[in-house]
């Protein structure tokens, strides 16, 4: 089972990713949007923001989210886990409902190329 710190560092290694990614990935999350990832199995939710290409300001805080982010996830941490290490390829996850993402539909159109 993973811990908090566990899922926090994935988020610290997928920002990583981001900032060292190409330009066609940089220019698909170039948005600036809140965002928060509810993790059901912990009960904890990492909320901060996507913005200029980058995640940041990512801070967890308890329960499921409390306002509505613009893009929502919602996974398990092991699923987080395992989608940041490239064990959990997403659109499977996605299509069969084990990750829930959602967005504004220009949103949605925009992170597709992320996938």
């Amino acid at each position: 089972m993973v811990t908090v710190e566990d899922c926090r560092a994935a988020l610290d290694r997928l920002a990583g990713n981001l900032a060292a990614a190409g330009a066609g990935v940089r220019d698909a999350a170039a948005l600036d949007r809140s965002l928060s990832c509810h993790l059901t199995d912990l009960d904890v939710r990492f909320e901060g923001r996507l913005a200029a290409g980058a995640l940041a300001d990512v801070v967890p805080r308890p329960g499921p989210p409390g306002h509505r982010a613009q893009i929502r996830l919602t996974m398990t941490g092991e699923d987080l886990v395992a989608l940041v290490d490239g064990r959990l390829d997403f659109v499977r996850a996605w299509g069969s409902g084990r990750v829930r993402l959602e967005a504004g539909f220009r949103d949605l159109m925009r992170l597709r190329r992320l996938l």
